[in-house]
């Protein structure tokens, strides 16, 4: 069993404001870039090293897409929430430097807002800050994103 897989399931009541959660890396693959890129954004510049070059990347470029869905794996396997992490939103996601393949990328959580939700009392609302970064620490994409959490208890009146 992996680090991943024993952390403790979490509930609403178990974030805090300025929390910080770190993943452990994630490399990825040349293989695993091209994969993505041809199934869900087919782009010369993610698939074909020859045109990548020639591109406005000047090399094959990992989809910004792929980086955000292994930061969402990085995200469940790091912060396991009872039940599963109920998304939310994001409110804003940017990539601010090209992930190559053979980068290897590791994520922040910040949580910066907590609240419970009163049409969903079962429920509150966490909001995380959310930075991937690559094997030189550079960063490479942020998000905002909220996720819902389940509460350990509640009492209805």
């Amino acid at each position: 069993m992996t680090a991943e897989t024993t952390a403790p399931t979490l509930s609403f009541e178990d974030f805090l404001v300025g929390q910080v959660f770190e993943s452990k890396p994630y490399e990825i693959t040349r293989d695993d870039s091209i994969r993505f890129a041809s199934e869900f954004d087919p782009q010369e510049f993610h698939l074909d090293p020859d045109a990548a070059d020639a591109s406005f990347f000047k090399g094959l470029a990992v989809s910004g897409w792929h980086t955000a869905a292994i930061a969402m794996r990085l995200r469940v396997t790091t912060i396991r929430v009872k039940g599963g992490m109920v998304g939310a939103g994001i409110e804003e996601i940017r990539w601010t430097k090209p992930v190559r393949p053979g980068d290897v990328l590791r994520l922040r959580e910040e949580v910066v807002g907590t609240r419970l939700l009163s049409s969903r009392p079962e429920y509150g609302l966490v909001k995380m800050n959310s930075t991937t970064t690559n094997q030189h620490g550079e960063i490479v994409m942020t998000m905002k994103v909220s996720a819902l959490a389940p509460r350990r208890a509640v009492t209805m009146v």
